[in-house]
């Protein structure tokens, strides 16, 4: 059997993909190196993420956001454990977000300043924790007859002109496109000769679940100190930075006796680790494949870009990368896509993940152990305390800011579609959950539904009104959910039409 798409990784980034391909009705087959899908350290302290507003937003449009949300995670975690990755939650205001450990809070940010944002069930951020968050895509995909075969990684393939056969130790699978879903260490990327380029490590970071002989002896909360970072979590979840050039991570075995002398290190304490109950190394290296595709070999995620994980802003570059993806090239394989189509997916997240890497790097400067560091440090502590330092960090942090460049003027047009809610009843993210376009002519008037008709089933026509138009008349979404065109006097049915014809196609 020659499947429509192969995807290496059963990630939430390649069981989300899986979805979108599904729901356009393609044959999918994910191929997963690890046999057992559950890890501790997928759950609590060190699997919980935060989820952006364009993540929370992509679930809500393919009716998955309820069944993410059935598990929020308080800041006391399930429980009641304080993760140490939320440690910016336990202050006495409420906390919205951070960037480098330095938090902003809800009672500064001015979110009248996003003018195309409307109340709706999906917010601006909200965290769960991996395994959940897998256990709901990989359930779904199961629903849509997604096949995932675990315990089967990729060891190599070997492209032709219309298919790609992949190598696993058990035998040979062919597609005739492949995906490297596979992460940071992608076998995809690594075989597929994909250039991946950026900054070299300056720490290893530990995140770490020990028992201490005196839990007293560490002050709780984020701490710089002239030989790193520590952040503690009683009784005993631990993070620590040790400027060290990435020398550990990855060298060897994480024992007690190292963490224990990493952490005196670090932190100046007498601590003492008694048991090591849980340990993972990570580093700050920042890297981007240069290409996302060659031939029909394409990444999405970790394959495509890695860097550390403060901010927690991979997870929701990876699923951005899916959700933008998926459409692309599902129409590509159906034959309906416009030319180029499928480029765009590199051309507008590539620029996107470039400034994720440098989110991070600048964090990272935020933490460095010297004093133009520290003085930076409170200079940033100021900004972000004011109404507008927090809300350009919100911007950043929940992803509201984020806006495709379409070569239209229009400021609504490559953001992210408001949650209108109709006057049927309904709501847009409601109306995309097919994963097809959607014409929303809130004047229901005779052109534009003739115009949505020539596209047959690839493009909705809703003739509604909506409790606030946000000044509009028309607008041209995406399956993505992104605004490909949008009309605020009367809708040139003309203008309409070229936008179709650019995501969508040729009309039938």
């Amino acid at each position: 059997m020659v499947h429509d798409v192969v995807i290496a990784g059963a990630g939430p980034v390649g069981l989300f993909l899986a979805c979108e391909l599904r729901l356009a009705g393609l044959a999918v087959l994910v191929l997963e190196q690890a046999g057992d899908p559950h890890s501790p350290l997928k759950e609590l302290p060190f699997g919980m993420r935060g989820l952006s507003a364009p993540t929370i937003e992509a679930l809500d449009r393919r009716g998955l956001l309820h069944a993410v949300a059935a598990l929020p995670l308080s800041k006391d975690g399930p429980g009641g454990r304080a993760p140490a990755a939320a440690h910016w939650m336990d202050q006495p205001r409420r906390a919205a977000g951070h960037f480098a450990g330095i938090p902003f809070y809800h009672d500064r940010i001015d979110a009248s300043k996003w003018q195309y944002r409307l109340p709706g069930p999906a917010g601006t951020s909200m965290a769960v924790t991996m395994q959940w968050l897998e256990s709901v895509l990989a359930a779904r995909a199961d629903a849509l007859g997604v096949e995932i075969r675990r315990g089967l990684g990729v060891v190599g393939f070997d492209p032709s002109d219309d298919e790609v056969a992949v190598h696993t130790d058990s035998g040979t699978f062919r597609g005739r496109w492949l995906v490297g879903c596979d992460g940071g260490r992608s076998t995809v990327r690594k075989a597929g000769g994909f250039e991946f380029s950026g900054t070299d490590p300056e720490f290893t970071g530990y995140s770490v679940e020990v028992d201490l002989a005196d839990p007293d002896k560490l002050r709780a909360g984020r701490h710089y100190t002239p030989t790193g970072m520590y952040t503690y979590a009683r009784p005993g979840t631990i993070a620590v930075v040790e400027f060290d050039d990435g020398a550990f991570h990855r060298t060897r075995p994480i024992t007690p006796e190292h963490v224990q002398a990493v952490l005196r290190r670090v932190s100046g304490a007498d601590a003492g680790v008694t048991a090591l109950r849980l340990a993972t190394t990570w580093t700050d290296r920042a890297c981007q494949a240069t290409a996302y595709r060659r031939g029909r070999v394409l990444l999405a995620g970790d394959a495509a870009h890695i860097h550390s994980p403060l901010g927690g802003q991979g997870l929701n570059l990876g699923l951005g990368d899916a959700m933008n993806l998926g459409w692309k090239l599902a129409a590509t394989l159906r034959g309906d896509a416009p030319a180029g189509l499928l480029d765009t997916y590199a051309g507008e997240r590539q620029p996107v993940g470039a400034q994720v890497l440098d989110w991070s790097r600048a964090q990272v400067a935020l933490m460095r152990p010297s004093r133009s560091s520290r003085a930076l440090e409170a200079i940033v502590r100021d900004l972000i305390d004011t109404r507008d330092g927090a809300t350009y960090f919100a911007e950043r942090v929940w992803g509201v800011a984020l806006r495709y460049d379409l070569g239209d003027s229009h400021p609504l047009v490559g953001r992210s579609a408001p949650d209108f809610a109709l006057a049927d009843g309904t709501r847009l993210g409601e109306r995309l959950r097919t994963g097809r376009g959607l014409l929303l002519d809130f004047d229901a008037g005779a052109p534009l539904r003739a115009l949505a008709g020539r596209w047959g089933d690839r493009v909705a026509h809703v003739a509604s009104d909506a409790e606030d138009r946000l000044g509009l008349s028309a607008v041209l979404v995406r399956p993505d959910g992104v605004v490909a065109w949008a009309a605020e006097a009367a809708p040139d049915p003309e203008e309409a039409a070229r936008a179709a014809s650019r995501w969508f196609g040729e009309p039938a």
